[in-house]
């Protein structure tokens, strides 16, 4: 797949230790979409410095509103394939083009798996998508989605997954998902999902949209 026609979208919050390399080993395989989710420091302008088209929210939207932002953008500039990265160095780039390949070979969907989970809540929602649909880690950051699927769908998120209603709607309805096993990196900079318990609370809360 021509390079124009992938985006790489990468929601960030207060990332300016992280970003700029984020964007710069993302944009070897596609074109970076930076999602500044109410940042108060560099994160925007260090990844309009280095390449990055960049969303900018002047207040917090969350996760999910970031990305949502994200595929929007993406769908806007004619991009056909949306792999989203997370902004604190985690994933490796270069798991990139393994994604590609996925899809490429046939697959709708593409959902990283980590090697390990931090939270109590997360493997809990894994052993709920394995049995149910067979995806092993539904809350990992890093997918790769055909921009039809999103299309079909209408959105990205409508009630705080964590990154999950897109790919559970692909289950649901039939599409076709692949799944990549990476080695994780220690990220840098506070979780996504927060605190320990507070955590472990908004991800149940997804699990329990994503069951009804």
């Amino acid at each position: 797949m021509d390079r124009s026609r992938i985006a790489i979208v990468i929601p960030a919050l207060n990332e300016s230790a992280t970003i700029a390399a984020v964007v710069m080993a993302a944009k070897k395989y596609g074109v970076p979409i930076v999602v500044d989710d109410g940042s108060t420091d560099a994160t925007a302008e260090l990844a309009e410095q280095n390449g990055a088209v960049v969303v900018s929210h002047s207040v917090n939207r969350g996760y999910d509103g970031a990305l949502n932002s994200g595929f929007l953008m993406a769908d806007e500039i004619g991009c056909d394939l949306v792999i989203t990265v997370d902004a604190d160095g985690q994933h490796n780039p270069m798991l990139i083009q393994k994604f590609i390949d996925a899809i490429d070979a046939g697959a709708d969907v593409v959902v990283g798996v980590r090697s390990r989970k931090q939270r109590l809540a997360e493997h809990i929602f894994a052993f709920y998508t394995s049995l149910r649909f067979g995806i092993k880690d539904p809350l990992c950051g890093m997918k790769a989605y055909r921009i039809a699927v999103f299309n079909a769908l209408g959105h990205f998120d409508a009630y705080g997954s964590v990154g999950t209603e897109l790919t559970i709607f692909a289950a649901r309805n039939s599409y076709q998902i692949k799944q990549v096993l990476f080695d994780v990196r220690e990220r840098q900079g506070k979780s996504r999902f927060g605190q320990v318990f507070a955590g472990n609370i908004k991800i149940f809360r997804a699990m329990l949209f994503s069951i009804s």
